[in-house]
């Protein structure tokens, strides 16, 4: 009887259509650094990593506006709010033998001084204040940020978002944001994508703009 060795092909190699989400199961975290090695960090394509479940997730090209519009009204709350902060992009965040996770946006704010000037992550490190996903659902995804230890993280996904806080090592699913406190930021994001797919997205961020400042005057 003929022994059957199994196919091993890089994860590179895989062609996934934009949209598609693989999972993969029983990968130790030895595997997961190689993988990220193998992927590089051009590339479109995001990964989590959680509880040895490794999903990688090749976002829609709509997926880009929605998570640079949210990014930049985002940026725009903090101006007005005064705050200063250090914008992180979708810099890959562990937790060694852990979690991993790479956010479409994240924010350092209560933390932006200690990472002024950083070109990449040391160990030591404070995970970012905000993450921001867009399209996604997954509890691997949200179970990385959680084993990491993100303080607030943004999902919009169906054209709803949903704020998560972290309260004793847990999620809860919050209407509000510690951030901003004063502004309903459930309500007005979706509206606000919306409008940008409508009159465009320099347009619908001026309007966003104006009425934030009305509102809070």
């Amino acid at each position: 009887m003929t022994a059957v060795s199994p196919v091993v092909k890089p994860v590179s190699q895989m062609r996934l259509a934009p949209g598609s989400t693989v999972s993969i199961q029983d990968v130790i975290w030895e595997e997961f650094e190689s993988i990220l090695q193998e992927l590089g960090e051009k590339r479109s394509l995001r990964v989590a990593y959680s509880k040895s479940t490794l999903e990688i997730m090749v976002p829609l090209p709509e997926h880009e506006k929605s998570k640079d519009l949210i990014s930049d009204i985002v940026k725009i709350l903090l101006k007005i709010a005064g705050k200063s902060y250090e914008p992180f992009g979708s810099t890959t965040f562990k937790r060694e033998n852990i979690a991993g996770v790479e956010p479409d946006a994240c924010f350092y704010i209560q933390n932006y001084q200690r990472m002024i000037g950083r070109r990449k992550l040391e160990p030591n490190d404070p995970p970012p204040d905000l993450a921001i996903e867009t399209d996604v659902t997954s509890k691997t995804t949200l179970d990385a940020y959680e084993a990491i230890a993100v303080p607030e993280v943004w999902i919009y996904d169906n054209k709803k978002l949903r704020i998560y806080l972290l309260r004793d090592g847990h999620y809860i699913e919050s209407d509000n944001s510690p951030n901003f406190p004063n502004i309903t930021i459930t309500q007005i994001i979706t509206p606000t994508v919306q409008r940008a797919w409508e009159v465009g997205t320099v347009q619908a961020l001026k309007e966003f703009e104006e009425a934030i400042k009305k509102s809070i005057s």
